[in-house]
């Protein structure tokens, strides 16, 4: 984890480990980048994957219909009855449109679309807001909610002297801390926010620690 080099207002300035203070009058604010991540002795610890369970019934459902109303109509002309008469028409229409019309482009548009969303689902994890825990027993696999994790952070950066109030975000690559200090010089409340946040995040016990952005101004003057 770099350490923050104290500089001229205004500017940014760049410590000699690649640590990047960003500073004003009324603000101080810091960026320090996560420590290498510990898959623990469990092995490595993915993300969670999600059920999707309204999806896969919704397209479940329209495909069974679909489906088994064509194999039904096969059947039947096999037997040597008509065609249903939406297939006939369907068939007759596709036939003597043009394809470059508007209503066919944007048909296929949407079917290419929804085509392209049940890929992504189908090979992407989902649950974007739990974080994957260290896996330190194989058995074992636990995640941190990303707005409890928030929570946490938030009620120990308010426990640092001069804080007035604090906002904390957590994504899965960076946490992004906003305080507000009422005393105390901004440069003092910034380091102990960055060694409590710092000792926070370490303590969630996440595979990936995020990043940790600190900012800390004066609250806005009201007039």
């Amino acid at each position: 984890m770099s350490e923050p080099v104290a500089g001229g207002t205004g500017q940014d300035r760049e410590d000699e480990r690649g640590g990047v203070l960003e500073r004003d009058q009324s603000s101080s604010a810091t960026r320090y980048e996560p420590e290498p991540p510990d898959d623990g002795a469990g092995g490595r610890a993915g993300r969670f994957w999600s059920t999707r369970r309204i999806p896969a019934a919704l397209v479940s459902l329209v495909v069974l219909g679909a489906a088994g109303l064509l194999l039904y109509d096969i059947a039947a002309v096999r037997a040597g009855h008509p065609a249903m008469s939406w297939r006939r028409e369907l068939a007759g229409e596709l036939a003597r449109q043009p394809l470059d019309q508007t209503w066919m482009l944007v048909a296929a548009a949407v079917a290419m679309a929804l085509g392209v969303w049940l890929i992504v689902l189908a090979l992407t994890p989902g649950l974007r807001g739990v974080l994957p825990m260290r896996r330190d027993f194989g058995e074992v696999r636990a995640g941190l909610d990303r707005e409890a994790a928030a929570l946490v952070l938030r009620d120990r950066a308010m426990e640092v002297s001069g804080v007035q109030s604090a906002r904390v975000r957590v994504g899965r690559s960076k946490v992004k801390a906003r305080a507000q200090s009422h005393f105390r010089e901004l440069d003092d409340v910034r380091a102990d926010l960055r060694d409590v946040l710092g000792t926070g995040v370490r303590e969630l016990g996440l595979a990936r620690p995020p990043a940790l952005s600190v900012r800390v101004r004066r609250p806005t003057r009201k007039r």
